[in-house]
């Protein structure tokens, strides 16, 4: 359709109203004027109730046609690898959605990408409020946080806002987390964790001559917000950043300081034996002496902190001397009383 055409449609659509008003106002013969005589008033009206939607529909024709045309002309210019980013945002949001919609908020929760980390903690555990003590000091709305984790509906007359909403949804994660930091502590917990132990979900040691060890996670501190989580190598003992940016940024809370040794402890049976090799640095195929820079400032350093370490030893057991003296004297002098 050509620029005139489409001129010619918009001038007719305009004029529309006029030739209906003149169709439905001229009578065909005497006696259908004569027999309509009594109901003008009303055919008037449904004529002035008629000639507004087909003005505005032949407009929406018009703009629809125009819409697809440029739709049209423009589908060649778009880029190869753009139906298949949109397939992709299709899928992982239709992924979200089925999750959401089917189970517990817990299971959607652990199902979400960069959460392969956390195990489903079982609902009778969250309910025990033994489990919880101190909890409600740490998670902002607190109530509505566990009644979300929960899946407890909400009555309608204490419907939050939107900023509410999302202060709540980010608590009812916080409070999940610490939470789940208790749970893996458990026997159920840790037969939870084991099964993605086993699986290497955590991922797999970088170091080169542990051979893929397994790692387990483990935090730095025990109170939420202080640092991210790390992964532990039971063969080398060495703690390193989690393969993937989405699950290094946990926090290391969730999972607490205690699980990774906890659990070696607790099944010695799963404890790797320590790598027998050692890198050992070379220079076009020479070992590097032992007395020069590259071993002698490592060699300041750990001198450093194991001078630092047997201050600290001293220190201790100055004070335990000291305390022993203090109580002493005081059974001497109680004794002599």
């Amino acid at each position: 359709m050509s620029n005139n055409d489409i001129g010619t449609a918009n001038h007719d659509s305009e004029e529309l109203p006029v030739e209906l008003s003149k169709l439905s106002l001229e009578p065909s013969s005497q006696s259908q004027a004569a027999n309509a005589s009594s109901q003008n008033t009303n055919s008037n009206a449904n004529i002035t109730n008629k000639v507004t939607p087909a003005t505005s529909a032949a407009s929406h024709a018009l703009q629809g046609y125009q819409n697809s045309a440029q739709i049209k002309n423009s589908q060649p210019m778009m880029n190869n690898n753009g139906p298949q980013l949109q397939k992709e945002a299709v899928e992982e949001e239709s992924s979200e959605i089925s999750a959401s919609d089917d189970g517990s908020w817990i299971s959607w929760f652990c199902s979400l990408r960069g959460n392969e980390f956390f195990c489903e903690v079982d609902e009778d555990y969250i309910q025990d409020d033994f489990n919880l003590t101190g909890l409600h000091l740490l998670v902002p709305y607190y109530d509505y946080a566990l009644d979300m984790v929960l899946d407890v509906e909400m009555p309608m007359e204490e419907k939050l806002t939107e900023a509410q909403q999302e202060i709540v949804e980010s608590a009812a994660e916080m409070l999940y987390g610490l939470i789940h930091a208790r749970y893996i502590l458990t026997n159920r917990g840790m037969h939870a964790m084991y099964e993605k132990y086993r699986s290497a979900s955590f991922g797999r040691c970088p170091h080169v001559f542990c051979q893929g060890q397994p790692v387990l996670p483990v935090g730095l501190s025990d109170l939420p917000r202080n640092y991210t989580v790390n992964v532990f190598c039971p063969r080398c003992h060495g703690l390193f950043f989690p393969k993937s940016t989405r699950q290094a940024n946990i926090d290391g809370a969730y999972f607490g300081t205690t699980f990774p040794h906890l659990y070696l402890m607790t099944h010695p049976d799963m404890i790797p034996v320590k790598p027998t090799q050692e890198y050992t640095p070379r220079v076009y195929g020479f070992k590097i002496n032992s007395a020069s820079l590259f071993y002698r400032n490592n060699e300041d350093a750990s001198l450093q902190r194991g001078l630092k370490e047997e201050n600290g030893r001293a220190a201790a057991e100055e004070k335990i001397e000291v305390d022993d003296n203090a109580s002493k004297g005081e059974r001497e002098v109680y004794n002599d009383q």
